[in-house]
């Protein structure tokens, strides 16, 4: 027996499955000490989503150049992985639901790695984009699985504080891409920066082996896989889940926006070094962690609707401040960092809140649940991103303008197509994991 046999051995002994009052729930009930390693473990999973494409961001110029495409193409770039990521999460939600969740990632893990490998090898843009896509369709079995694997183990308050303190350790992965990225271009080619993330995808699948897996076959959804459309098509009928599902899906396309304009609006705009990119970059993601802990300490007792609604109009009216800028030029480069800055902030209001919220209607379906909230979400990001490259014209304007829209649109959908619940502003409801309530 191996690392990974023996590790799954000791966790089979030590988790406790008890019974619930539901007939599909029985939830780990993971000791402290294992929920500290499990959250360690699912920050390196969900770190794909960022770290795939922050790590080669301060790149894109020069890899523009060596590829002789201009910037509209090179953001293209963004929305097919955008794309795969997307598709990709429809197809792994189920599997995850059916078969478990460790052996999908280790699955993914290994797409990610044969797509990092074809865009090092890759020599023109079109080739690009598309291992672009088979590497997000690897990187978001982690993702769309790791955020099911919180659900397996809490629920309601417990499951937003967990999932809040997982996106603030796994914020560290964006704050340190664009400037890892930015030295690894001094070092090297562009090229080297997709070798790095194959070699990170080893290693990962490597540390897979001392997950325990949270969903236990008496747990596992049976139903052959040519049903999960129907499960989709159940779960977009449902108001609760299409109205988080589009608060933080619409601030998911403002949000790759900024991640597909401010490499060519600072660097060749306003002439930003890469180095100094990546430090601006990772500016905002510290307002993310910083909002990820108040979110965290807040939500019991101000509830997560709230909560989310405050990001949200903060999205909206940054969003707007950032369009008068750009369309003005007041501020000039400091025109665009401030607001941003409290854009990106937004997210550790909104994104774990309305994936909760949303995953709380079915906890039956967690894995084809996550998978459609992530494709909705990743869909407005395809859309977001891929009208800054459409409307591309050498300044900062279609960016803010992008940004703009998407960010006055989740507004709008967090405080009036999410409806509360009558048990949403409990403060004793999902304050504990879901194997303590009976």
């Amino acid at each position: 027996m191996g690392p990974g046999g023996l590790v799954l051995s000791l966790d089979i002994k030590e988790y406790r499955f008890m019974p619930s009052t539901e007939s599909h729930k029985a939830t780990a009930q993971p000791s402290d000490k294992q929920s500290l390693w499990i959250l360690a473990t699912l920050s390196a999973l969900m770190a794909f989503a960022s770290i795939s494409t922050d790590l080669y961001l301060p790149a894109m110029p020069a890899m523009a150049k060596s590829l002789h495409a201009n910037a509209g193409q090179l953001e293209l770039t963004i929305s097919g992985y955008l794309i795969g990521f997307s598709l990709g999460q429809l197809m792994w939600g189920p599997v995850g639901d059916r078969y478990g969740r460790r052996l999908p990632v280790a699955l993914g893990l290994l797409l990610f790695i044969a797509g990092s490998a074809g865009c090092a090898l890759s020599t023109t843009a079109p080739m690009m984009i598309g291992w672009r896509a088979v590497q997000a369709v690897g990187a978001c079995a982690s993702v769309v699985l790791a955020r099911a694997m919180i659900r397996d183990l809490y629920e309601g308050h417990r499951a937003a504080q967990m999932l809040s303190t997982l996106m603030t350790v796994m914020a560290v992965a964006p704050l340190l891409g664009p400037s890892i990225g930015g030295i690894i271009l001094k070092l090297g080619s562009w090229h080297l920066i997709f070798w790095v993330l194959a070699f990170f995808g080893g290693g990962t699948l490597v540390a897979l082996y001392s997950l325990p897996e949270t969903l236990p076959s008496e747990r596992r959804n049976h139903a052959p896989l040519s049903g999960a459309f129907r499960r989709y098509g159940q779960l977009l009928t449902d108001r609760r889940l299409l109205g988080y599902a589009s608060a933080g899906g619409f601030f998911y396309g403002g949000m790759y926006a900024y991640i597909a304009g401010t490499p060519f609006a600072y660097i060749d705009y306003y002439h930003v070094s890469p180095q100094a990119y990546g430090i601006l970059f990772g500016v905002g993601i510290v307002g993310i962690m910083v909002a990820n802990q108040l979110n965290a300490r807040l939500v019991r007792n101000v509830g997560s609707d709230r909560l989310m609604r405050l990001g949200a109009l903060m999205a909206a009216l940054s969003s707007l401040w950032l369009a008068i800028d750009a369309w003005s030029g007041i501020g000039g480069l400091a025109g665009l960092v401030a607001p941003l800055f409290v854009f990106v902030a937004a997210a550790g209001l909104i994104v774990a809140n309305s994936i909760v919220g949303a995953l709380d209607s079915f906890p039956h379906m967690a894995g084809a649940a996550s998978a459609l909230i992530g494709a909705l979400q990743y869909g407005t990001g395809i859309l977001g991103s891929g009208l800054v490259g459409a409307l591309a014209d050498g300044t900062p304007k279609p960016m803010a303008t992008v940004i703009a829209v998407f960010g006055v649109a989740s507004m709008v959908c967090a405080f009036w197509v999410v409806k509360t619940s009558p048990q949403a502003g409990s403060e004793t409801q999902g304050d504990e994991p879901a194997a303590q309530r009976q």
